[in-house]
């Protein structure tokens, strides 16, 4: 991947809206979601939405396809993991095939509630 891509993803991301739009479609999945569900999922006008669509488009981090009168759009998996595997490719000069731990992405989990 290009640093080019790379910076464009970035800016993209780099906005509290897009980058919850980002993640909810990165959650559903490879078929993606309506634009209406993900306005009324987010609480977001649908004109402001389109524009952010846009910048996650003109980044290469989005598709769109046509469902009937719905627009789809899902996450592009092969750009994030391709910006990803970027920001990491010389991560500790190479200590992560060695198992350096400071390597490995930390993950926060939610805590699930045990009901009683």
């Amino acid at each position: 991947m290009e640093k080019s891509d790379v910076v464009a993803a970035l800016a993209a991301l780099a906005q509290d809206n897009r980058l919850d739009v980002f993640r909810l479609l990165v959650q559903a999945g490879p078929d993606g979601m309506a634009a209406g569900s993900v306005a009324s999922a987010l609480g977001l006008a649908p004109n402001t939405l389109t524009f952010h669509f846009d910048r996650l488009r003109n980044a290469g981090l989005v598709t769109v396809r046509r469902d009937g009168r719905s627009m789809i759009y899902a996450a592009r998996y092969d750009v994030m993991n391709g910006v990803l595997g970027f920001l990491t490719a010389n991560c500790c000069q190479g200590a992560e095939a060695q198992g350096a731990a400071g390597c490995a992405p930390k993950v926060k989990r939610k805590r699930i509630k045990e009901r009683a």
